[in-house]
């Protein structure tokens, strides 16, 4: 059981010692020596710790995973030298590790915020001078690039086990006849946004509040500005090679904005509207080869591990791992380049001057979105059934590649216009269409996963220990498409339910116009 405890925010300007004093003039107290405590916290890109509800802490010798109010350590490891970045797979064996491996999965941990706080500890005593309630005055600086930061400062009160009536008790007194307030967020968390940083690290999700009768060329600026802003948002850390969800982000939204220039073609002028199609298409072809790689890899231990005793796989691991930074080298080249700076930057350009342009050739533009979208949807959802239905046992590969993208526009669509229609119809329709994906997603991925090892089949064979990984290769290759088999299998189930009559009626009844 935890001691309970709470923060208070103190006046501005307050000392530590003038604290104290104002509290010795109400609590019997003893004051004990002040002491400087530096804690480096740590988060993924998108907060991941955060979201937990937890604290990641160094505080120089060791991790400690915290509750993020009073920093008591959950589990924890020591560390040798700091790093500036950590994968769960860099972390010390043991509980820490298993820990926060599930937690940020491929995610990258980093440094948010450094913080120095000299801390002044007040011991609250009862009539026979034992400890009942401990506080603590912290006088927190923010450190970073732009120098030192004075905080709010603050007072830890921490109770002690069998006095919850004194914990109330002071706690009464400093709220009340002190007047002070709660802190409503820790410390690091004003680090975090001293340094102009998001608390609660970043998020790449697209979701946008719209009225139904907003002009469709506005509800457009409007989420297409959202994506923009995750592209820029995630091209630093795939640039620096963070972690591979910055890539992976990256290309949703280029998906996604993509899909929305084909959508809603009718509220763009045409002539431009095709520059900027070329353009993403360009930004989408540029950074598959990383991507693939970057599954590929992800994916190796798990596709690797029920290979016989005795199979090596090293060789080729080795190699995917060398033609990944080969083609990392040629997508940061162009992500680098002036063309594609120009690029986002003319559509954030045509993007703020998009609603004010001609309408003559825009003929959806001042139109309610709510009509455009439901059109759109229902379209879409209709074209979806006929080519799944058209899709039987000897149907080709593509077929079904085809009906997967087509579902990536309709889930883009629900995502983008969530807002304009009851979640008791897009939420069912969404989890089906989920279910559709997940088989159709599976079946595609094991079907590239093998293609491109036949492709390095001879790349393979010249390496040490070559023979060896290509049998081994040929048993993953064989694996893979068994599991692609059976994902087709499921597509027929997976399918109906998605194409189901009941559902039919449902979109028609609310999306179609």
């Amino acid at each position: 059981m935890n001691a309970r405890a709470i923060q208070l925010l103190l006046p501005d300007g307050l000392a530590a010692s003038a604290a104290a004093d104002a509290l010795a003039a109400e609590l019997p107290i003893v004051t004990q020596r002040a002491h400087t405590l530096e804690r480096t916290f740590w988060d993924t890109f998108d907060g991941r710790i955060h979201q937990a509800g937890l604290a990641l802490v160094d505080g120089g010798r060791r991790l400690a995973l915290t509750d993020p109010a009073t920093y008591a350590e959950e589990v924890g490891a020591d560390h040798g030298d700091s790093k500036q970045r950590l994968l769960a797979g860099d972390l010390p064996a043991g509980a820490l590790r298993e820990r926060l491996a599930p937690l940020i999965e491929m995610r990258a941990l980093r440094p948010i915020a450094r913080v120095r706080s000299r801390m002044l500890p007040v011991n609250v005593l009862d009539e026979l001078g034992k400890i009942v309630v401990r506080l603590r005055v912290e006088e927190p600086l923010a450190i970073g690039g732009a120098g030192k930061l004075a905080l709010r400062p603050r007072l830890h009160v921490i109770g002690v086990l069998g006095y919850d009536a004194d914990f109330d008790r002071v706690l009464a007194l400093l709220t009340g006849q002190l007047a002070l307030v709660e802190a409503f967020r820790p410390v690091h968390d004003d680090a975090v946004q001293a340094a102009g940083a998001s608390v609660g690290g970043t998020s790449s999700k697209a979701r946008v509040d719209l009225r139904p009768d907003t002009r469709a060329d506005a509800a457009a600026v409007t989420v297409l500005s959202r994506l923009h802003e995750v592209v820029e948002a995630n091209l630093p850390g795939t640039l620096a090679d963070i972690d591979s969800e910055f890539l992976h982000d990256l290309r949703v939204a280029v998906r996604r904005s993509r899909a929305m220039q084909r959508e809603l073609a009718g509220v763009f002028p045409p002539e431009p509207l095709r520059v900027f199609r070329d353009g993403f298409r360009e930004l989408q072809t540029i950074t598959g080869p990383v991507r693939d790689l970057d599954v590929q890899l992800l994916e190796f231990d798990d596709l690797a591990a029920g290979l016989p005793a005795g199979e090596d796989v090293a060789p080729l691991r080795r190699l995917l791992e060398a033609r990944l930074q080969t083609e990392r080298k040629t997508m940061v080249r162009a992500l680098r380049s002036a063309r594609t700076r120009g690029l986002l930057d003319n559509w954030r350009a045509f993007l703020g001057e998009l609603v004010a342009a001609d309408e003559a050739d825009r003929p959806d533009a001042a139109r309610p979105v709510q009509d455009v979208a439901g059109e759109r949807i229902d379209r879409v959802y209709r074209r979806m059934v006929k080519m799944g239905r058209a899709i039987d046992d000897d149907s080709p590969a593509e077929a079904l590649h085809e009906l997967r993208k087509k579902g990536k526009e309709l889930r883009y669509l629900l995502e983008f216009f969530a807002s304009l229609y009851p979640a008791a119809v897009v939420k069912p329709m969404v989890v089906t269409l989920k279910g559709l994906q997940d088989v159709l997603g599976r079946f595609q991925d094991r079907e590239v996963q093998a293609d491109l090892l036949r492709a390095l089949g001879d790349e393979v064979a010249v390496q040490e220990g070559g023979a060896a990984a290509l049998m081994a290769m040929g048993v993953l290759v064989q694996r893979l498409a068994g599991e692609q088999a059976q994902a087709r299998a499921e597509f027929a189930a997976s399918f109906a339910e998605f194409s189901a009559k009941d559902q039919r009626k449902v979109v028609a009844k609310t999306f179609a116009p």
